[in-house]
Protein backbone atom coordinates (compact mmCIF):
# COMPACT_ATOMS: atom_id res chain seq x y z
CA UNK A 1 0.00 0.00 0.00
CA UNK A 2 3.10 2.51 0.52
CA UNK A 3 4.25 4.58 -2.18
CA UNK A 4 6.63 2.42 -4.23
CA UNK A 5 8.96 5.54 -4.49
CA UNK A 6 9.37 5.31 -0.68
CA UNK A 7 9.77 1.66 -1.20
CA UNK A 8 12.96 1.98 -3.12
CA UNK A 9 14.41 5.16 -1.87
CA UNK A 10 14.12 3.44 1.44
CA UNK A 11 15.92 0.66 0.12
CA UNK A 12 18.42 2.38 -1.74
CA UNK A 13 19.54 4.66 1.50
CA UNK A 14 19.62 1.66 3.83
CA UNK A 15 21.85 -0.37 1.84
CA UNK A 16 23.96 2.50 0.29
CA UNK A 17 23.79 1.07 -3.29
CA UNK A 18 21.06 1.45 -6.39
CA UNK A 19 22.75 -2.19 -6.88
CA UNK A 20 21.76 -3.82 -3.79
CA UNK A 21 18.68 -1.83 -3.64
CA UNK A 22 17.85 -3.35 -6.48
CA UNK A 23 18.36 -7.34 -5.93
CA UNK A 24 16.70 -6.70 -2.86
CA UNK A 25 13.53 -5.49 -4.44
CA UNK A 26 13.79 -8.21 -6.99
CA UNK A 27 13.49 -4.38 -9.72
CA UNK A 28 16.16 -3.74 -12.56
CA UNK A 29 18.78 -0.84 -11.32
CA UNK A 30 17.40 1.40 -14.23
CA UNK A 31 13.73 0.98 -13.00
CA UNK A 32 15.14 1.52 -9.34
CA UNK A 33 17.12 4.79 -10.72
CA UNK A 34 13.46 6.01 -12.31
CA UNK A 35 11.94 5.79 -8.99
CA UNK A 36 14.43 7.64 -7.15
CA UNK A 37 14.70 10.59 -9.94
CA UNK A 38 10.83 10.76 -9.94
CA UNK A 39 11.24 11.16 -5.96
CA UNK A 40 13.55 13.61 -5.89
CA UNK A 41 11.34 15.71 -8.87
CA UNK A 42 8.11 15.40 -6.63
CA UNK A 43 10.05 17.29 -3.44
CA UNK A 44 12.16 19.40 -6.25
CA UNK A 45 15.51 18.24 -4.58
CA UNK A 46 18.76 15.98 -4.18
CA UNK A 47 17.88 13.04 -2.23
CA UNK A 48 21.35 10.87 -2.42
CA UNK A 49 24.60 11.56 -3.05
CA UNK A 50 26.49 9.07 -5.86
CA UNK A 51 29.90 9.26 -5.72
CA UNK A 52 32.94 7.06 -4.64
CA UNK A 53 31.11 3.71 -5.42
CA UNK A 54 28.87 4.87 -2.19
CA UNK A 55 25.20 6.42 -1.51
CA UNK A 56 24.72 8.68 1.19
CA UNK A 57 21.70 10.74 2.20
CA UNK A 58 21.85 14.31 1.81
CA UNK A 59 20.11 16.87 4.58
CA UNK A 60 16.65 16.51 2.58
CA UNK A 61 17.18 12.42 2.56
CA UNK A 62 17.92 12.37 6.05
CA UNK A 63 14.43 13.82 6.54
CA UNK A 64 12.67 11.89 3.83
CA UNK A 65 14.48 8.67 5.28
CA UNK A 66 13.10 8.88 8.30
CA UNK A 67 9.67 9.24 7.57
CA UNK A 68 10.10 6.79 4.89
CA UNK A 69 10.75 4.14 7.63
CA UNK A 70 7.46 5.45 9.96
CA UNK A 71 5.21 5.25 6.90
CA UNK A 72 6.29 1.93 5.52
CA UNK A 73 6.13 0.42 9.22
CA UNK A 74 2.78 1.54 9.53
CA UNK A 75 1.73 0.49 6.10
CA UNK A 76 2.79 -3.47 6.74
CA UNK A 77 1.04 -3.17 10.73
CA UNK A 78 -1.92 -2.22 8.56
CA UNK A 79 -1.77 -4.55 5.88
CA UNK A 80 -0.86 -7.33 8.31
CA UNK A 81 -4.06 -6.69 10.78
CA UNK A 82 -6.91 -6.26 7.67
CA UNK A 83 -5.06 -9.91 7.04
CA UNK A 84 -5.78 -11.08 10.49
CA UNK A 85 -9.27 -9.92 10.53
CA UNK A 86 -10.40 -11.87 6.96
CA UNK A 87 -8.04 -14.63 8.50
CA UNK A 88 -6.15 -15.37 5.08
CA UNK A 89 -3.05 -15.15 4.67
CA UNK A 90 -1.41 -13.69 1.35
CA UNK A 91 1.46 -11.87 -0.06
CA UNK A 92 4.79 -12.52 -0.82
CA UNK A 93 7.26 -14.21 1.47
CA UNK A 94 10.95 -13.62 1.02
CA UNK A 95 12.63 -17.25 2.20
CA UNK A 96 16.65 -17.76 2.71
CA UNK A 97 18.08 -20.98 2.70
CA UNK A 98 21.37 -23.37 2.80
CA UNK A 99 22.15 -25.02 -0.40
CA UNK A 100 21.36 -27.82 1.50
CA UNK A 101 17.89 -27.05 3.18
CA UNK A 102 16.61 -25.38 -0.27
CA UNK A 103 17.74 -28.40 -2.40
CA UNK A 104 16.28 -31.57 0.08
CA UNK A 105 13.63 -29.25 2.24
CA UNK A 106 12.60 -26.38 0.77
CA UNK A 107 10.18 -27.75 -1.93
CA UNK A 108 8.54 -29.99 0.17
CA UNK A 109 7.69 -27.34 2.90
CA UNK A 110 6.54 -24.92 0.28
CA UNK A 111 4.06 -27.18 -1.43
CA UNK A 112 2.73 -28.32 1.71
CA UNK A 113 2.50 -24.50 3.16
CA UNK A 114 1.00 -23.82 -0.46
CA UNK A 115 -1.58 -26.39 -0.01
CA UNK A 116 -2.41 -24.42 3.46
CA UNK A 117 -2.30 -21.18 1.89
CA UNK A 118 -2.50 -20.91 -1.69
CA UNK A 119 -2.25 -16.80 -2.00
CA UNK A 120 0.99 -16.92 -0.78
CA UNK A 121 3.75 -16.54 -3.39
CA UNK A 122 7.22 -17.16 -1.87
CA UNK A 123 10.35 -15.80 -3.31
CA UNK A 124 13.43 -17.84 -2.61
CA UNK A 125 17.14 -16.72 -1.82
CA UNK A 126 19.91 -19.61 -1.89
CA UNK A 127 23.06 -18.89 0.17
CA UNK A 128 25.41 -20.04 2.75
CA UNK A 129 24.12 -19.86 6.36
CA UNK A 130 26.19 -17.00 7.37
CA UNK A 131 24.85 -14.82 4.08
CA UNK A 132 20.74 -15.88 5.23
CA UNK A 133 21.82 -14.99 8.45
CA UNK A 134 23.24 -11.61 8.02
CA UNK A 135 20.43 -10.73 5.60
CA UNK A 136 17.33 -11.78 8.02
CA UNK A 137 18.96 -9.34 10.80
CA UNK A 138 18.97 -6.82 7.91
CA UNK A 139 15.03 -7.47 6.97
CA UNK A 140 16.08 -8.20 4.03
CA UNK A 141 14.68 -11.63 3.80
CA UNK A 142 11.42 -12.65 5.99
CA UNK A 143 12.01 -16.59 7.61
CA UNK A 144 15.39 -18.03 7.01
CA UNK A 145 16.57 -21.50 7.28
CA UNK A 146 20.18 -22.40 8.35
CA UNK A 147 22.42 -25.25 9.23
CA UNK A 148 23.90 -23.25 12.35
CA UNK A 149 22.50 -21.74 15.61
CA UNK A 150 22.53 -17.88 15.75
CA UNK A 151 23.66 -15.73 18.99
CA UNK A 152 22.92 -12.65 17.16
CA UNK A 153 20.75 -10.39 19.65
CA UNK A 154 18.18 -9.12 16.62
CA UNK A 155 16.84 -13.05 15.71
CA UNK A 156 14.67 -15.59 16.98
CA UNK A 157 16.82 -18.67 16.40
CA UNK A 158 14.55 -21.91 16.88
CA UNK A 159 15.67 -25.72 16.20
CA UNK A 160 13.45 -27.12 13.38
CA UNK A 161 15.55 -30.28 13.23
CA UNK A 162 19.13 -32.23 13.72
CA UNK A 163 20.76 -33.90 10.78
CA UNK A 164 24.15 -35.88 10.88
CA UNK A 165 26.63 -34.99 8.87
CA UNK A 166 28.64 -38.03 6.71
CA UNK A 167 31.73 -38.54 5.20
CA UNK A 168 30.58 -39.32 1.49
CA UNK A 169 33.05 -41.38 -0.84
CA UNK A 170 33.13 -43.00 -4.09
CA UNK A 171 32.39 -47.09 -4.60
CA UNK A 172 36.29 -48.58 -4.32
CA UNK A 173 37.79 -45.79 -2.55
CA UNK A 174 39.95 -47.20 0.29
CA UNK A 175 37.49 -46.29 3.15
CA UNK A 176 34.36 -47.20 1.31
CA UNK A 177 34.01 -50.70 3.43
CA UNK A 178 34.52 -48.89 7.10
CA UNK A 179 31.28 -48.21 9.33
CA UNK A 180 33.11 -45.54 10.85
CA UNK A 181 36.04 -43.10 10.72
CA UNK A 182 37.91 -40.79 12.90
CA UNK A 183 39.18 -37.36 12.03
CA UNK A 184 42.83 -38.82 11.75
CA UNK A 185 41.98 -41.69 9.52
CA UNK A 186 40.31 -38.95 7.15
CA UNK A 187 43.72 -36.69 7.16
CA UNK A 188 45.74 -38.70 4.33
CA UNK A 189 43.36 -38.21 1.80
CA UNK A 190 41.76 -34.86 -0.22
CA UNK A 191 38.99 -32.64 0.88
CA UNK A 192 36.31 -31.74 -0.93
CA UNK A 193 35.23 -28.66 1.26
CA UNK A 194 32.13 -26.27 1.49
CA UNK A 195 32.66 -22.39 0.66
CA UNK A 196 33.60 -19.95 4.02
CA UNK A 197 30.57 -18.81 5.63
CA UNK A 198 29.00 -21.89 5.48
CA UNK A 199 27.53 -24.17 8.84
CA UNK A 200 28.93 -27.41 7.10
CA UNK A 201 32.20 -25.60 6.77
CA UNK A 202 32.82 -24.16 10.54
CA UNK A 203 31.07 -27.55 12.37
CA UNK A 204 33.63 -29.98 10.13
CA UNK A 205 36.37 -27.47 10.92
CA UNK A 206 35.55 -27.52 14.48
CA UNK A 207 35.38 -31.73 14.72
CA UNK A 208 38.90 -32.12 13.10
CA UNK A 209 40.04 -28.96 15.34
CA UNK A 210 38.77 -30.50 18.44
CA UNK A 211 39.89 -34.05 17.35
CA UNK A 212 43.70 -33.01 17.34
CA UNK A 213 43.73 -32.59 13.24
CA UNK A 214 44.09 -28.74 12.40
CA UNK A 215 42.02 -27.99 9.66
CA UNK A 216 44.70 -26.38 8.19
CA UNK A 217 46.83 -29.32 7.54
CA UNK A 218 43.67 -31.10 5.54
CA UNK A 219 44.57 -31.08 1.94
CA UNK A 220 41.70 -29.53 0.61
CA UNK A 221 40.94 -30.48 -3.20
CA UNK A 222 38.35 -27.44 -3.69
CA UNK A 223 36.03 -25.21 -1.87
CA UNK A 224 32.54 -24.97 -3.52
CA UNK A 225 28.62 -23.74 -2.75
CA UNK A 226 26.99 -25.87 -4.77
CA UNK A 227 26.11 -29.36 -3.24
CA UNK A 228 25.27 -31.18 -6.30
CA UNK A 229 29.08 -29.97 -7.75
CA UNK A 230 30.48 -31.17 -4.40
CA UNK A 231 28.87 -34.43 -5.24
CA UNK A 232 29.96 -34.88 -8.35
CA UNK A 233 33.82 -34.03 -7.66
CA UNK A 234 33.32 -37.13 -5.06
CA UNK A 235 32.40 -39.30 -7.57
CA UNK A 236 34.86 -38.63 -10.13
CA UNK A 237 37.44 -39.04 -6.92
CA UNK A 238 38.34 -35.83 -6.36
CA UNK A 239 38.07 -36.32 -2.66
CA UNK A 240 35.96 -36.93 0.29
CA UNK A 241 33.11 -34.31 1.16
CA UNK A 242 31.27 -34.19 4.16
CA UNK A 243 27.31 -33.68 3.69
CA UNK A 244 23.86 -33.64 5.59
CA UNK A 245 22.11 -37.08 5.54
CA UNK A 246 19.25 -35.79 4.45
CA UNK A 247 20.38 -34.97 1.02
CA UNK A 248 21.91 -38.57 -0.15
CA UNK A 249 18.97 -40.16 -0.38
CA UNK A 250 19.28 -40.62 -4.25
CA UNK A 251 22.44 -40.88 -4.20
CA UNK A 252 22.89 -44.64 -1.48
CA UNK A 253 20.18 -45.89 -3.49
CA UNK A 254 21.93 -45.71 -6.46
CA UNK A 255 25.12 -46.68 -5.51
CA UNK A 256 27.16 -43.99 -6.74
CA UNK A 257 28.22 -42.61 -2.77
CA UNK A 258 29.25 -44.45 0.21
CA UNK A 259 28.58 -43.02 3.41
CA UNK A 260 30.33 -43.15 6.29
CA UNK A 261 29.79 -42.01 10.28
CA UNK A 262 32.13 -39.68 11.75
CA UNK A 263 33.55 -40.76 15.15
CA UNK A 264 32.25 -39.13 17.72
CA UNK A 265 28.98 -38.50 15.39
CA UNK A 266 28.53 -35.29 13.92
CA UNK A 267 24.82 -33.25 13.87
CA UNK A 268 24.27 -29.84 12.04
CA UNK A 269 21.32 -28.05 13.28
CA UNK A 270 18.55 -26.87 11.04
CA UNK A 271 17.23 -23.48 12.58
CA UNK A 272 14.54 -21.43 11.61
CA UNK A 273 15.46 -17.65 11.52
CA UNK A 274 13.27 -14.80 11.98
CA UNK A 275 13.73 -10.97 13.30
CA UNK A 276 13.02 -10.34 16.71
CA UNK A 277 10.33 -7.40 15.99
CA UNK A 278 8.35 -6.03 18.07
CA UNK A 279 5.09 -6.31 15.72
CA UNK A 280 5.76 -9.27 13.35
CA UNK A 281 3.64 -10.43 9.79
CA UNK A 282 1.36 -13.05 10.58
CA UNK A 283 3.02 -14.59 7.88
CA UNK A 284 6.19 -14.48 8.72
CA UNK A 285 5.77 -16.11 12.07
CA UNK A 286 2.53 -18.93 10.61
CA UNK A 287 5.88 -19.44 7.95
CA UNK A 288 8.28 -20.11 10.78
CA UNK A 289 6.45 -22.22 12.58
CA UNK A 290 4.62 -24.38 10.35
CA UNK A 291 8.82 -24.98 9.55
CA UNK A 292 9.42 -26.30 12.64
CA UNK A 293 6.16 -28.04 12.93
CA UNK A 294 6.78 -30.12 9.53
CA UNK A 295 10.48 -30.85 9.60
CA UNK A 296 10.39 -33.92 11.59
CA UNK A 297 7.57 -35.19 9.66
CA UNK A 298 9.24 -34.56 6.39
CA UNK A 299 11.87 -36.51 7.31
CA UNK A 300 9.81 -39.81 8.83
CA UNK A 301 7.69 -39.46 5.28
CA UNK A 302 11.37 -38.83 3.17
CA UNK A 303 12.83 -42.04 5.71
CA UNK A 304 15.27 -39.31 6.21
CA UNK A 305 15.78 -40.46 2.22
CA UNK A 306 19.28 -42.15 2.93
CA UNK A 307 18.01 -44.44 5.93
CA UNK A 308 17.74 -47.90 4.40
CA UNK A 309 20.85 -47.64 1.85
CA UNK A 310 23.15 -46.31 5.04
CA UNK A 311 22.25 -49.13 6.98
CA UNK A 312 22.89 -51.57 3.84
CA UNK A 313 25.68 -49.62 3.25
CA UNK A 314 27.42 -49.39 6.88
CA UNK A 315 26.62 -52.88 9.01
CA UNK A 316 27.00 -51.80 12.75
CA UNK A 317 29.29 -53.72 14.42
Amino acid sequence: MADRRLQVFHAVAKHGSFTRAAETLFMTQPAVTFQIKQLEEQFNTRLLDRGHGRVSLTPAGEIVFAYAERILGLSDEMETRINELTDELTGVLTIGASPTIAAYWLPQLISKFKQKYPRVVPRVFVGNSENIENRVAAHDIDVGMVEKDSDDPDLECTLAYRDELMVVVPPGHMLSKVSWVRAEDLQPFAFVDRDPGAAIRALAENFFRTSGVPPENLTRAAELGSLAVIKQLVRDGVGFAIISRASLGRDLRDGTLIAISLEPRLYSSLNVLVPKDRFRARLHSTFAEFTVQHMSELAQSSGNPGDNALAANNPQP
